[in-house]
């Protein structure tokens, strides 16, 4: 088993080179996806999918990174310790459970240094019902034109704005009305989009492919940016289906010791959103008992993050910015969500076996 922070990559593209090779090493088919568009270095992108485990599986387990863009830093670690990881890949195969798991859902915000899709959109604000009225978020659109000022780092006026919305309603609000998406804004926070992006079109059918066999679906996908600096919390995905949060629970939350939360109940560190990646397992795999969780590793303090993200989305709207300020801007999002130490990458690392091992046990 390798040590846990030699299974991080520094790149984009060194990470997508290093997961193909470990899957080649051990005669596993990658299935690459192409993205359309080219990476920060001209580098072909891909949503890369690898199966561990026959194909007529009844239990299956998916692992996927990046669906939020450079969040993969830290998802695609996980994958690459997972495949190499011979402890692990034989208790699955043991238990007869087959492993999919999916590398960048989001190549180009991992590529670029985004958090969003080539489309601005936020890949898990984005699985809506398009045919029907979207969600609206009108403190959204309240804040709008704060959150993303003409100049960049916003001045005393703005910051006593921004200071004075959260005084009157709380800094649970403020995030709340940030967060949670809003389809309105194409270039701003959070934006949901108005159809589905290339990300969410390519995951379902990957689905499709791999999963409409199996009977049992379970999912782990790897996040950051949320909670206490390398403490990894297990926030349920799925429908607020009482059976369904009770066997997600008894999976993953080791007696106690690492609770699994929920944006239903207000134990999750996440706002209540629409629009999530998970309904997409349960409208393409239908016959399959599905559990799930996104596993969040926090990194800096909320409102830091944050800052990070408008930093990031002005130079996006400002590719005029002067070179020193738009790489000081990407290293700042990097640092948001993703901890360059061996210390927080061994604390992923411990956290995400412990899950991986739990997920397998819950599906055999």
């Amino acid at each position: 088993m390798p040590a846990a922070p030699q299974a991080f990559s520094a790149t984009y593209r060194e990470a997508r080179q290093r997961f193909v090779a470990a899957a080649q090493a051990l005669g596993l088919p990658v299935q690459s996806h192409p993205h359309p568009l080219p990476g920060r270095e001209g580098e072909a992108l891909a949503m890369d999918v690898v199966r561990d485990g026959p194909a007529d599986a009844q239990a299956l387990l998916l692992v996927s990174s990046g669906c939020h863009g450079l969040e993969g830093f830290c998802g695609s670690g996980v994958q690459l310790f997972a495949l190499q990881d011979a402890e692990w890949r034989a208790h699955a195969h043991a238990a007869g459970v087959a492993v999919l798991y999916v590398h960048a859902l989001n190549p180009y915000g991992f590529s670029h240094l985004r958090r969003v899709t080539h489309e601005n959109v936020d890949l898990n604000r984005n699985f809506q019902d398009f045919s029907q009225p979207l969600p609206d978020n009108p403190e959204y659109r309240e804040l709008a034109p704060l959150l993303l000022p003409e100049r960049w780092p916003p001045d005393a006026a703005n910051q006593a704005a921004i200071a004075h919305f959260i005084a009157e309603r709380g800094d649970d609000a403020f995030r709340s009305a940030v967060a949670r998406g809003q389809h309105e804004f194409p270039g701003g926070l959070f934006f949901g989009g108005q159809a589905p992006t290339w990300s969410q079109q390519t995951l379902r059918s990957v689905l499709r492919e791999h999963a409409t066999r199996a009977q049992r679906l379970g999912w782990i996908d790897l996040h950051t940016g949320l909670g206490p600096s390398g403490v990894g919390e297990r926030i349920f995905a799925g429908r607020n289906d009482p059976a369904t949060v009770a066997r997600a629970r008894a999976w993953w939350d080791g007696g106690g010791a690492t609770p699994v939360t929920s944006i239903y109940d207000g134990s999750s560190s996440s706002a209540f959103l629409t629009g999530l990646m998970w309904d997409s397992a349960y409208q393409e795999c239908p016959q399959a008992e599905f559990t799930g969780i996104a596993l969040e590793y926090g990194t800096e303090p909320p409102l830091a993050v944050l800052q990070a993200l408008r930093a990031e989305h002005w130079l996006n709207l400002h590719p005029e910015a002067p070179a020193e300020q738009a790489e000081a801007i990407r290293q700042q999002v990097l640092a948001a969500f993703y901890t360059d130490t061996d210390a927080w990458k061994e604390q992923v690392i411990a956290q995400a076996r412990q899950a991986l091992f739990q997920a397998v046990d819950g599906l055999a």
